[in-house]
């Protein structure tokens, strides 16, 4: 009988939880991903409903919350919501796949407590404070608002590190998503990992 886990990744913007979460996903065939409800409206053509997200209007995604149908779910500014279905998970158990997760810090540790033994919850470090400013400006997408926002946002997040169960510190990406498939490999295979910090 397919026994599900859950791989939680979590970490604030810009660490590279992404990148690492696609890339496992890529060269892992045993992977599905968890896809969020939002209430935002979508960005373009390019995204599309139950596959980037699935796109609920704010009275949609209230009633869900008053039937329990969110494992976690989070109001991230008035009126903008972002969530995870139970639905969701069955779906990608049913496939005989494991449940892979990009999700803030807040919605990572509330998988874990939902799910305890099943749930590995992975704490995505950036090297450092000045490496991930770099790395925000670098997109060119901040405002110096909108940066010091998002650092303020950083460092009240690291303040949660200590409750994952790893610490993953990004340093050298390469380096950091061949430890990231170990964990994995581990985590299946056995249900628990042998370290709390991977650098």
């Amino acid at each position: 009988m397919f026994d599900g886990k859950l791989l939680v990744f979590s970490a604030p913007s810009g660490s590279g939880k992404t990148t690492i979460v696609h890339h496992l996903l890529e060269n892992n065939k045993n992977l599905g991903f968890s896809i969020s409800a939002c209430t935002r409206d979508r960005r373009g053509r390019k995204e599309e409903n139950g596959k980037d997200y699935y796109f609920l209007t704010p009275a949609e995604f209230k009633a869900k919350i008053d039937n329990d149908e969110f494992v976690e779910w989070e109001e991230v500014y008035e009126g903008a919501f972002y969530g995870t279905l139970r639905s969701e998970i069955e779906r990608v158990w049913s496939l005989e796949k494991h449940v892979i997760f990009d999700v803030d810090v807040k919605g990572g540790l509330t998988l874990k407590k939902h799910y305890g033994y099943k749930a590995l919850s992975v704490y995505v470090q950036v090297g450092d404070m000045e490496q991930l400013e770099r790395q925000l400006r670098g997109r060119g997408t901040e405002t110096e608002e909108s940066l010091s926002r998002r650092l303020f946002k950083v460092k009240f997040e690291m303040s949660f590190m200590d409750n994952f169960d790893v610490i993953l510190v990004n340093r050298d990406l390469n380096r950091t998503l061949q430890v990231a498939q170990e964990l994995l490999d581990e985590f299946i295979t056995t249900g628990r990992v042998s370290k709390r910090i991977y650098e």
